[in-house]
């Protein structure tokens, strides 16, 4: 079966841009800011539960700011109430409200409260009492990561570089998050003059990254610059599109800002150790925490660019895209990732349910980037998933023509012209298509099925065909469009039993798709299982399948009644 269509390549891959290692994050047992039980009626401040529940349904609703208004009027009620001031605190501090540091202040247990405290003191320029409450942080859960990086980080904004240094010395020999760890020396020593060791902790990191990520290449890069080797700069940045091709669209604006300090001061420090463990959190789907560290990285530096990227990150995946765009909203279009930015605007705009919007913003993104591929090749898949194929075509024809040369990382561009062209009846150029996708990455399970799903729905190449969904389903063995392509071309090949094994695994996997149901109803056909292919064609109808996969299935429900009085002579006019 083909893969539904969906902005695919337009999901922003933020966890490639963000200064985080692999290693894993050590677990803290319960979360200390995570939302606490509801009350039941038998709670002595039930008669509280009026502005208690809406707060909680408005933060499932995340709407956060509404929420964190609510609990703030039940805590008016109920001011010694400590699951209200949690409550109360966590919805503040996730929505960014100042009212956060007030309740904070009643949460001596809450390590988010307390590192929320600490942050007002570092803002402030109280450097030894925001040292003081970072040391004063229990060693287990997020702080166990971050208080080193804290702890050095308020050291240095008191200017002691040494100190600074040393606090973080015993922790560039570890494991875990070792990467980070010395990154942060580098910059410390960066910030504090001492060239020779920055030199040395700057190379020593990204050895141990081992590819340069957003923020490590503008870090590495702006050291070079300010060392004078512009040239070297440049082709770091210019390496660091490898992994994160999404930003190719900033690269010269990223090569004139190349000198700038990523971290200017100390207070920036902070804000990236947040982001570093958020982004590792995000990797591990711990996104609660993951919006707590934002929060707090925010808080400290507003215009944090890649931790904006990591909440809107956060709230798409969630569902949330008006949420998303909210958290981009601050970025302002002089920042150098601003058709970044714009891009990932235009995305969550189709997203959140205005597809025109979406596509006259990549209009004017297209006009003031001519030469790039991105804003048409977003538009090719805007237009797709509107059904527009002929249209999503032409701008894929037009993103191919601007890319260059196709390199290995292209495939996905060959593979949705493909798509378009194929749903708009243009057979010889979508099979070029899969082909120069498949020559440029050979396994690419989604190329491996959409090709051989089509040969077989031809009953053309089918050995090969299978093969190919053979390899993909090697890949993804649990994805139920290819297994359903696998049935299908087994059932083009006659092995009708085999068909049926590998159709009802890929309909247990994907119950409610249409064309699966469909295709379990012919291979039932085909068994002489005649009720029951008559239940999963009428089942396949229920499940909104494709338009021109209605008369198809209302053809094979006539031939079936047909078939009680006739049973041997519309077995194979029903499978078609």
């Amino acid at each position: 079966m083909h893969h539904s269509l969906t902005l695919r390549r337009t999901a922003f891959l933020a966890l490639s841009l963000l200064s985080a290692c692999a290693a894993g994050v050590p677990g803290s047992g319960a979360d200390p800011s995570a939302p606490v039980t509801p009350r039941t009626s038998a709670d002595p401040t039930a008669g509280n539960a009026g502005d208690y529940l809406v707060g909680r349904f408005a933060a499932t609703q995340n709407d956060l700011p509404y929420a964190a208004r609510e609990f703030a009027a039940a805590l008016a009620r109920e001011p010694g109430d400590p699951e209200l001031q949690q409550q109360a605190f966590l919805a503040s501090l996730l929505s960014g409200s100042p009212a956060a540091l007030g309740f904070a202040k009643s949460q001596p247990d809450n390590q988010a409260a307390q590192l929320l405290l600490a942050d007002a003191d570092a803002k402030a320029g109280r450097w030894s009492e925001a040292e003081a409450r970072y040391a004063a942080l229990p060693h287990d859960g997020m702080s166990q990561v971050l208080q080193p990086m804290l702890v050095a980080w308020a050291q240095q904004g008191e200017g002691h570089t040494d100190a600074a240094l040393a606090t973080l010395k015993p922790f560039l020999e570890g494991q875990r998050f070792r990467a980070v760890y010395t990154l942060h020396a580098a910059l410390i020593a960066d910030l504090g003059g001492n060239s020779t060791e920055a030199a040395r902790l700057y190379k020593r990191a990204q050895a141990d990254y081992g590819s340069l990520n957003l923020q490590l290449g503008r870090m590495i890069a702006s050291w070079q610059a300010r060392q004078g080797d512009v040239d070297d700069a440049r082709q770091t940045l210019k390496s660091m599109i490898d992994t994160s091709p999404d930003v190719a669209i900033a690269l010269p604006a990223l090569r004139q800002d190349v000198a700038q300090r990523q971290v200017r001061n100390a207070t920036d420090g902070l804000a990236e150790a947040y982001l570093a463990l958020a982004a590792a959190l995000r990797s591990q789907d711990s996104n609660e925490f993951a919006l707590v560290l934002l929060q707090l990285a925010l808080d400290v530096r507003p215009d944090l660019t890649a931790g904006r990227l990591l909440l809107a990150d956060i709230m798409d995946a969630r569902g949330h895209a008006d949420a998303a765009l909210a958290a981009l909203a601050p970025i302002h279009d002089s920042d150098p990732l601003a058709g970044v930015i714009r891009l990932r605007r235009a995305a969550l705009t189709q997203r959140a349910g205005d597809a025109d919007a979406a596509l006259r913003m990549l209009t004017q993104i297209a006009h003031d980037y001519p030469d790039r591929s991105e804003p048409p090749s977003m538009e090719g898949d805007i237009l797709r998933i509107k059904r527009r194929f002929a249209d999503a075509a032409v701008a894929y024809d037009h993103a191919i023509a601007l890319m260059g040369p196709p390199m290995p990382g292209s495939w996905p561009l060959f593979y949705d012209r493909g798509v378009a062209l194929e749903r708009s009846h243009q057979w010889p150029r979508a099979e070029a298509d899969f082909l120069k996708a498949l020559e440029l990455s050979p396994d690419q399970p989604m190329v491996l099925n959409y090709l051989g799903y089509s040969w077989a729905d031809q009953s053309r190449n089918l050995p090969r065909a299978r093969t190919m969904i053979e390899r993909a389903a090697e890949e993804r063995p649990n994805d139920g469009a290819i297994l359903d392509s696998l049935g299908w071309v087994i059932l083009r090949q006659g092995d009708v039993a085999k068909a049926v094994q590998f159709l009802e695994r890929a309909t247990e996997l994907e119950p409610e798709d249409a064309a699966i149901n469909g295709h379990l109803g012919d291979a039932y056909w085909a068994a002489g299982r005649k009720l029951e292919a008559e239940f999963q064609w009428r089942r396949s109808l229920n499940l909104n399948p494709e338009p021109e996969d209605v008369p198809k299935l209302q053809a094979k429900l006539r031939d079936s009644e047909q078939a009680l009085h006739m049973p041997m002579q519309p077995v194979q006019k029903a499978v078609q």
